[in-house]
């Protein structure tokens, strides 16, 4: 089978997003199949076209000429279908599979509907509630409204849906969408990336200060919604009950400036360390030191909707995971058995639970074994991907009965 992804932006770019494609495709490859991907308009600098990335081949549609909404928005949707109908004349999937957001989606179908080929559009978020959820846009705005009406427009008209999580599934069906139409493909770990924990790296614990520290870890992307602010100001009361604990954030975002300077501010400064990025292949080692990750995600649509990846990756390193206790990360999280959940936009209830674990070192090994157990039997991408066989087969099966009729 061959199929072709149609993506917003895929590697060298590093992001969630990328490695989210590239464990799909690479679980693709394994099973047999000839993947694809071709990336749209808005990210892509000028690189080699097609480009190769870890094995992973991608075409490029070329930068359109900047203009204001919704003008540019109709030019990528152009540009990008027309770079699918070309390729895929050429390449000949069976299926063309889109991957939000819904101007991809759009895309897509345009290319899907004029090539005959069967559609399947994958939903990772939606949009406008990431929008919402990193400040750049508003609940119930015009363009929230207009991204929704777009995205249910795609769906609709798609052969198969795809997402993540139950959370994107419900509000999907809310919507009137089949349920019987809709798939779930929820986020996994690449286990030959995360497969095996590595030892706590001494040097650079020491080079950081954190010898003999109970280390609490957040590695990710410093968005508001992640809930930093409440885990910065719940460290003065787990310090007041633990004086060797110590914060380490790693990475970088919109929200980092505010968050150093109130970490600073706090009678808790000298117990927080800022890394600030570091590359993808370095990442293992600032798992290796964090006794707990600790996810604080504020309540908000999208938190509740959206399943995350970074809780996976944590429980697949052996790490203890604490995070509050919003829909997304009771996807994840079995209270007490996989992780513990807190109340959310509660810094006393983070300091809480934080020393509650503390406590209990002794149940530490029996929770990580657990985790780790749940990320290899049900989160991994070698088990998660098999869930597009049976929805690939059958819509290029109607298409074929299609033709024929």
């Amino acid at each position: 089978m061959k199929i072709l992804h149609i993506l917003d932006h895929s590697l060298p770019i590093h992001s969630g997003y990328t490695f989210r494609t590239r464990a799909i495709l690479k679980a693709q490859i394994a099973m047999g199949w000839d993947v694809l991907g071709i990336t749209g308009p808005r990210y892509n600098v000028p690189l080699p076209d097609p480009d190769e990335h870890d094995g992973l081949m991608f075409h490029r549609t070329p930068q359109i000429v900047p203009a204001r909404t919704p003008i540019g928005e109709i030019r990528e949707v152009r540009a990008l279908s027309r770079r699918v109908v070309e390729i895929a004349r050429d390449w000949r999937p069976d299926i063309i599979h889109a991957h939000s957001p819904a101007l991809v989606g759009l895309a897509g179908l345009r290319a899907a509907r004029r090539l005959n080929l069967p559609f399947l559009y994958e939903i990772r978020a939606f949009w406008e509630d990431a929008a919402v959820g990193n400040g750049t846009g508003r609940e119930g705005s015009a363009i929230y409204r207009v991204t929704r009406m777009l995205e249910t427009y795609v769906v609709r008209h798609a052969d198969a849906v795809a997402v993540i999580c139950e959370g994107l599934r419900s509000d999907l069906v809310s919507r009137g969408i089949a349920p019987d139409k809709i798939m779930v493909s929820p986020n996994g770990v690449d286990l030959e990336l995360f497969g095996a924990p590595p030892p706590r790296d001494e040097a650079l614990m020491e080079e950081l200060d954190l010898q003999d520290a109970d280390v609490i870890g957040f590695i990710g992307s410093f968005y508001d919604y992640e809930g930093l602010d409440d885990l910065i100001a719940a460290m003065p009361m787990l310090l007041a009950q633990r004086p060797r604990a110590a914060l380490l954030l790693v990475g970088g975002g919109p929200m980092e400036a505010a968050l150093r300077a109130q970490a600073k501010a706090s009678s808790a400064a000298a117990r927080i360390r800022f890394v600030g990025r570091v590359p993808h292949q370095e990442v293992e080692r600032y798992y290796s030191l964090a006794d707990i990750l600790a996810y604080p995600r504020k309540s908000m649509r999208l938190t509740d909707l959206v399943t995350p990846l970074k809780p996976l990756e944590a429980m697949a390193q052996r790490r203890l995971v604490a995070a509050s206790n919003v829909g997304g990360h009771r996807e994840l999280i079995d209270d007490g058995v996989t992780g513990t959940l807190f109340r959310p936009d509660d810094p006393a209830a983070i300091a809480d639970s934080l020393i509650a674990l503390l406590d209990n070192r002794d149940r530490w090994d029996e929770r990580r074994d657990t985790a780790r157990a749940f990320v290899e039997r049900e989160r991994n991408w070698s088990v998660n991907v098999a869930r597009y066989k049976p929805v690939y087969e059958r819509l290029v099966q109607a298409g074929k009965i299609e033709t024929r009729s």
